[in-house]
């Protein structure tokens, strides 16, 4: 969505969840980020919000509640449903959400090598480097 209007970027800085898919220790998370930034040829920095602290995440602390408020307890019976709910979210002061689906199929299990691991341009911050480092280009 960003590339017209940051054509020229050349850092990208992501703020994410400790856990999950994109977990600070989730080895594939970090080689698909690799493989972004060769692609676009931009350095990739993340920092992960520590374990239990989700409610710091600015997304989820200020769109939630109106999700919460707009679903009013509706039978989520389709993915339909859920992506009308949420894409006719808005705030007070106008932030609205974007939605769609995904219908792309991924595979499961995929095993990521020590050697891959190593070979990533990964640089840890000095603060936390298991939560904020960054991927340069290769």
């Amino acid at each position: 969505m960003g590339k017209e209007i940051y054509a020229n970027a050349r850092k990208l800085l992501i703020t994410a969840d400790g856990g999950g898919s994109n977990g600070s220790r989730v080895r594939l998370w970090k080689t698909e980020l690799q493989q972004l930034a060769d692609e676009m040829n931009l350095e990739i920095s993340v920092c992960h919000f520590p374990p239990g602290t989700s409610k710091w995440n600015k997304i989820e602390h200020r769109m939630f509640s109106f999700i919460s408020r707009n679903w009013r307890g509706k039978p989520l019976v389709s993915i339909e449903t859920i992506i009308n709910l949420i894409g006719a979210t808005k705030t007070k002061k106008g932030l609205t959400i974007q939605t769609s689906v995904d219908t792309n199929e991924y595979a499961k299990g995929i095993k990521i090598k020590d050697a891959e691991i190593e070979s990533l341009a990964l640089k840890r911050e000095e603060f936390h480097g298991e939560w904020n480092y960054t991927l340069h280009p290769r």
